[in-house]
């Protein structure tokens, strides 16, 4: 077991202060910080601090796949680290994105590998063979959109804006029952929107805008942070067919503590926070908008999903198991729980068995624990993290004030 030096990533989305503050560093930062990777991606691995001296997880991970791994997790996903976990800091709204599936991801890295796309250029979309599922979690209040909202609601909000030019895009909605009808309505809507010239963009989008600035004026509620949010993404990114996107996508707000679970194929755009994000150990991204990065609309119209989803269907359900919170997904590739100790668990060792074969990465988001493994100890505060292999555990923690520790390991 050992601490990990994360690397930080500098985006023009992240922020001057969130991750240097949570790390403990100066505040604020030279540059934005957008996230902080704590994994073996090789676009960015982390480092263990030895005593002989940081050494890149990566490395480590090569040097003894079986004791870092476990033999079921090596059996399963091969000499590699299956999950990625980020500390995430939206200062400003990220790109309207979505990720592949297995089978989509490994076509378009075969197909772009077989045109001769560097795997470092701006325009590769698939970098590597994985599909990308992942799970963020508010470290504070987060806002994101995701999923396409059901259509009647979104027909609701569109009415709203009184704006008499979005009445054709309306009838691609209105009018059908079923969700195939409202699946194929959303297709029909987003691609329209998402390929119209620039020309009609730059009279359609103002447009919109004036009608939420008339809605917001009115005092009327209903819709309002729906209304706010088209009135920022539009400062922001003005004639961008991205702004109308957004109108189809659930907004949702979560408090600390809370998360969202998004899967292949959802699209989504996270707006501001600070998040814990794990997710499956690749950097597959289809942008279609909200971005000076590269753009690839037809090849994003291949992967979305277009169901309408509820809200409450994108939130990650949660269950207790003693003084773990655990976060419940679907996948193979990574489990989260979150492991508060205070009351009765104070002052003493407590034990955290980990239900899963594989190692372990621990994150310290509030307090100070001590944790304690075959190999040694290592205390996390707020802001730092540990590698624990799976020949190192089981761990046991104590702490004498309240504090938490994310756990992310391999899923079952």
């Amino acid at each position: 077991m050992e601490l990990l030096r994360g690397a930080i990533r500098t985006y023009a989305w992240g922020s001057r202060t969130a991750i240097a503050e949570f790390t403990g560093r100066t505040v604020p930062a030279p540059h934005p910080e957008a996230e902080l990777w704590l994994g073996a991606h090789p676009g960015d691995p982390a480092f263990l601090r030895t005593e002989a001296g940081d050494t890149s997880l990566l490395d480590v991970l090569a040097e003894d796949p079986a004791g870092q791994l476990g033999t079921a997790a090596l059996d399963r996903f091969g000499a590699a680290l299956p999950f990625l976990v980020k500390v995430l800091a939206a200062d400003e709204p990220l790109s309207l994105q979505a990720h592949p599936s297995t089978r989509q991801a490994v076509e378009g890295f075969r197909r772009e590998e077989r045109s001769g796309v560097a795997r470092n250029s701006p325009v590769r979309n698939y970098r590597d063979t994985s599909h990308k599922p992942e799970l963020l979690v508010a470290l504070q209040p987060f806002e994101a959109l995701a999923g396409f909202r059901p259509v009647a609601r979104t027909v609701e909000l569109l009415r709203a804006l009184a704006v008499s030019d979005l009445d054709p895009f309306i009838e691609l909605l209105d009018g059908h029952a079923g969700d195939q009808a409202d699946a194929d309505g959303l297709r029909a809507l987003f691609t329209t929107w998402i390929t119209a010239p620039q020309p009609d963009l730059d009279v359609l989008v103002p447009t919109v805008i004036e009608g939420a600035i008339h809605y917001v004026g009115s005092g009327a509620t209903e819709f309002g942070d729906e209304m706010r949010t088209l009135l920022e993404l539009g400062e922001r990114y003005p004639g961008d067919a991205g702004v109308l996107a957004a109108l189809l996508l659930n907004r949702i707000r979560l408090s600390p503590g809370e998360g969202i679970f998004v899967p292949a194929g959802n699209l989504h755009s996270y707006l501001n926070g600070v998040g814990l994000e794990v997710m499956a150990n690749s950097d597959n991204v289809l942008r279609g908008g909200l971005t000076p990065k590269h753009v690839d609309v037809p090849e994003l119209l291949r992967v979305l999903d277009f169901t309408p989803t509820e809200e409450s269907a994108l939130r990650a359900p949660t269950r207790r198991d003693g003084f773990a919170t655990v976060y419940q997904t679907p996948t193979e590739e990574f489990a989260v729980a979150a492991l508060r100790l205070d009351g009765d668990d104070l002052g003493h060792q407590v034990d955290a068995p980990c239900p899963y074969d594989g190692p372990q990465i621990l994150v310290g988001t509030e307090g100070s624990t001590t944790v304690y493994a075959k190999s040694g100890t290592v205390t996390l505060d707020r802001g730092t993290a540990a590698w624990v292999a799976a020949d190192d555990g089981p761990i046991r923690l104590s702490a004498r004030r309240p504090a938490t520790v994310f756990r992310v390991t391999v899923g079952l």
